[in-house]
Parts: C-alpha cells; sequence; structure tokens
C-alpha cells in the first residue's frame, strides 16, 4: 500500500510538472501504469513529457517501469473496451487523460485499481467522480483545470 501511495503521489507531481525532488527507486517488480486516452497520440508532446518526466523521478520503462498505454482514436465508442483490456493488465495504477468519456469507462471497469485523471472538460466534483478536491475518497484523484469553458 505503500509503495502505490507512494508511486501515486510522484504520479501526480509528474503531471504537474513540479519541481520534486526525485524518489528513490521502488523496490521489486515494476511499476504497472495504464493510460487511456480519447484520440491523443502517444508521441505527442504532452505523452513525450509525462514519460519523460517519469524518467526524471527514476521511473523508466523496462526497468522499473511497466506502461501499458491504448488510444480510442477518436471514437469514444471504443472506450469502454479499451478500459477493460488495460483493467485486465492489472495495473498498479491508470491514468485517465482528457475528456469525461474516458473517467467513465475506467470508473466502471476499474474496480478499485487507483485512477490519477486530469479533468479538462467536466466538472468531477459536479459529475460525482470525487467528493472533493482536498479529499477526493474513492479510488480517483487528480486534478482539475477549473476553467471548463476555455477546453473547447
Amino acid at each position: 500500500m505503500t509503495n502505490r501511495r507512494t508511486f501515486l503521489n510522484t504520479l501526480v507531481g509528474g503531471l504537474l510538472a513540479a519541481p520534486l525532488a526525485a524518489e528513490a527507486q521502488p523496490a521489486g517488480r515494476a511499476v504497472r501504469v495504464a493510460a487511456l486516452s480519447p484520440g491523443v497520440l502517444r508521441s505527442e508532446i504532452s505523452w513525450v513529457l509525462f514519460e519523460k518526466r517519469l524518467r526524471e523521478l527514476g521511473y523508466v520503462a523496462g526497468q522499473n517501469l511497466a506502461f501499458d498505454y491504448r488510444n480510442a482514436e477518436g471514437r469514444p465508442e471504443r472506450l469502454p473496451a479499451l478500459a477493460t483490456e488495460l483493467v485486465q493488465r492489472k495495473p498498479d495504477v491508470i491514468f485517465s487523460g482528457g475528456s469525461e468519456p474516458v473517467i467513465r469507462a475506467l470508473q466502471q471497469a476499474a474496480g478499485t485499481i487507483p485512477i490519477v485523471m486530469v479533468a479538462v472538460d467536466y466538472d468531477p466534483i459536479a459529475r460525482g467522480y470525487v467528493a472533493g478536491l482536498a479529499r477526493p475518497g474513492g479510488n480517483i484523484t487528480g486534478v482539475f483545470l477549473q476553467q471548463v469553458e476555455l477546453s473547447a
């Protein structure tokens, strides 16, 4: 539980690209991170920077990090199947980037697996995904860009 909580904190810090001190690499097996995107290619700058920040924090793919990425390629009807596929791989944490259909599909599939979201086009509190920003409750946490009207 401690390794998972430490990793979740590091993941959120990586998302924000905050100037955090690099934490010690977790001992033992690789941390498995899953990510679901509505249509952003893994080669686009946001994902490249995300993975770069994880490396800076000591999480290196193929060494102590296994990264599973799925892209719905702009077809939201694919999200539930992709979310289920990611959950079956038993990740330690799932990253939900982007639109509300992504978090909805992950919430339905994930069970108790922690989900880190970046809410850009919806209010996760108003939609019931989290109880509050300070204490989200459940298995979903992350950041909320409060200028929802600017996401379009």
